[in-house]
């Protein structure tokens, strides 16, 4: 080491991996714009009279397609929170098209989420993400599962069958950092970034 040089330690990672219980979850994802979210918002609509579903449609400032899952917390995490902000901060990438053209119910045994998909798989949306886990990496010891990109409409016992649909698109121009209030029905958006 050279004289007079500090040297700097890592930040300690802070450990993701186990699932814990509370009613603070933290999220990274990505909000349709206006127009997107009336036109999704209206689709859950429709289709909750088409197959006689019983869930209500989410309310359009909860439409949101989840990029990263951080986990749940008995208390709002002010550790986690910063150090997801630190990050992420540095990220470039451009804006990017999210198209979504189909519905479906996902496979669960009850409560089934009725989702928006791409028959495209969103390559870009997916190499963003890609580049978002990479960051907290830096930060967290935290998987990065697999991913389907969706936009859930409504949860139902009653299941859907994949049907196309009139394309619900929009340019992904910011990322945002999403705590839930668990019970609530409410997303408070903590941080915002620019994709520019």
């Amino acid at each position: 080491m050279t004289a007079g040089r500090e040297d700097r330690a890592s930040p300690v990672l802070i450990d993701l991996r186990e699932r814990q219980k509370g009613r603070h979850r933290l999220f990274f994802a990505l909000y349709p714009d206006a127009r997107a979210a009336q036109q999704a918002r209206r689709l859950g609509e429709y289709l909750r009279k088409r197959h006689g579903l019983k869930g209500r449609p989410f309310l359009v400032e909860r439409l949101h397609v989840t990029l990263l899952f951080l986990n749940d917390f008995v208390d709002e995490p002010a550790e986690v929170i910063a150090a997801a902000g630190e990050a992420v901060a540095a990220i470039k990438a451009k804006p990017f098209e999210v198209a979504f053209d189909h519905v479906k119910s996902f496979s669960r045994p009850n409560n089934r989420p009725l989702v928006l998909c791409s028959s495209e798989g969103l390559p870009e949306l997916g190499a963003f993400r890609h580049t978002l886990g990479r960051a907290l990496q830096k930060r967290f010891v935290m998987p990065l599962p697999a991913y389907t990109p969706h936009m859930t409409l409504l949860y139902d016992d009653r299941r859907v069958d994949k049907q196309a649909v009139e394309p619900v698109r929009w340019m992904a121009r910011e990322f945002t950092l999403v705590m839930s209030l668990l019970g609530q029905s409410r997303h408070v958006p903590l941080a915002h970034w620019t994709l520019d």
